[in-house]
């Protein structure tokens, strides 16, 4: 419909052009003597729209023509932006999908293009890294350096790099880089906790520990066992020194004395150096916020060495509170534990080992039995058995004696 509307317009126009024209008695003359030349008025009209036509499309063909070599200059460019755009998405998705090696040669050939060189060379150097091809992911680094504008993104694969490489101490070095530059968010952060952890920067690794843990930006249960981690590391580093060790553990947070990983760190470093007075304290602070049964067990083997005695004793005498030395606490509390915690073994092992060693047997037998029957996993079956057979040893039964030492083994095997 529309086609048939034009049609009809176009005929009109052509009808009204050709009775206006033939309506028109006008002339045109033109003299070059000895020459004369008559023209009608419509004839001499169309003359000049042809002339003005033949003119301004041989101005248009010059003016292209003159501008050629910039056209095709343009056209150059606009086809590399192209390659060099589809090689940037190309790699991309070949980086994603682990094909690192296609990734790092589309990368090249996004080169091409000085918008997308940098991004590229990013690609390039994270796909090579993940090809362990630790030379040419740091050559690529250095090419993306060519780009101001992707410093902090250049600083940020660096350092994930490294830290994946396991490489503390350059990782340390790029992470403050990028800390220098304004950038403490949370993956920088996070960055700088594992490069501290590989570097063996244990302090390091418990404050930045507490700032991530006041941004909620690491899982609960991976914050606790990294911050064991990091006092176990310490309290290892002091060795059997007592003092230093006891002055460690003033340094730590209270809020770090009531989780249990960190207690249990602390207990077993004390109870290795001899302070097994101090390791009860500290089983016994911990155990008033959370039952833990790993503590409760290591509390069984907190001896009653009084190294530290000299340093405890009369302030407790003063308060009225039991020597180190006396276990009747010790046994009055692992008690109250088995009333509290019935079905854990733990807790009557504790109690066991704790009336063995005070050579109340009867007692030991029948609270190290009670564990036996709530079936122990093998680790803690061991010391149960191994206990009864020091127990039987020690009231002169070599048969029982025997067994259990013999089941202590056998348990210690199992996988």
């Amino acid at each position: 419909m529309r086609f048939f509307l034009i049609g009809v317009v176009v005929f009109a126009a052509a009808v009204g052009l050709a009775l206006t024209l033939s309506a028109d008695p006008g002339n045109v003359v033109l003299f070059y003597p000895p020459y004369r030349v008559d023209l009608s008025l419509n004839l001499f009209l169309l003359i000049e729209v042809v002339v003005f036509v033949v003119i301004y499309a041989l101005i248009r063909v010059a003016k292209k023509t003159v501008q050629m070599p910039q056209r095709v200059a343009l056209y150059r460019q606009r086809q590399s932006e192209k390659r060099a755009s589809r090689a940037l998405r190309s790699a991309l998705q070949a980086h994603f999908e682990g094909r690192y090696g296609h990734a790092e040669r589309e990368a090249e050939e996004a080169q091409e293009l000085p918008e997308t060189a940098g991004l590229a060379a990013l690609i390039a150097a994270r796909s090579a890294h993940r090809m362990r091809e630790y030379g040419r992911r740091d050559e690529w680094l250095r090419r993306a350096e060519a780009d101001p504008g992707l410093r902090a993104a250049k600083l940020m694969t660096e350092a994930e790099c490294l830290v994946d490489a396991r490489e503390g101490s350059r990782a340390l070095v790029v992470v403050a880089q990028l800390h220098a530059a304004g950038a403490r968010h949370i993956q920088s952060l996070r960055l700088g906790l594992k490069a501290h952890q590989y570097a063996g920067d244990w302090d390091a690794v418990l404050k930045l520990l507490r700032t991530l843990n006041k941004r909620d930006a690491l899982h609960p249960a991976a914050a606790r066992q990294l911050k064991a981690v990091a006092y176990r590391a310490l309290f290892a580093a002091h060795g059997d020194d007592s003092h230093a060790l006891l002055a460690l553990w003033q340094t730590v947070p209270n809020a770090d004395k009531r989780v249990g990983d960190v207690a249990l760190v602390a207990a077993q470093a004390f109870n290795a150096a001899g302070l097994g007075y101090q390791a009860r304290v500290v089983i016994e602070n911990a155990m008033v916020a959370e039952w833990d049964p790993r503590l409760a067990e290591e509390y069984a083997r907190s001896g009653d060495e009084a190294v530290n005695a000299l340093l405890v004793a009369p302030a407790r005498a003063r308060e009225g509170k039991a020597l180190p030395g006396d276990s009747r606490p010790q046994i009055e509390r692992a008690e109250r534990w088995t009333r509290e915690h019935p079905a854990d073994p733990s807790a009557f092992y504790a109690l066991g080992a704790l009336c063995a060693r005070e050579k109340l047997w009867g007692k030991a037998q029948t609270a190290l039995r009670s564990a036996l029957e709530m079936s122990p996993e093998p680790r803690l079956a061991t010391a149960i058995h191994f206990e009864l057979g020091r127990v039987f040893e020690q009231i002169e039964d070599p048969d029982k004696s025997r067994e259990h030492f013999r089941a202590a083994a056998l348990s210690n095997l199992r996988p």
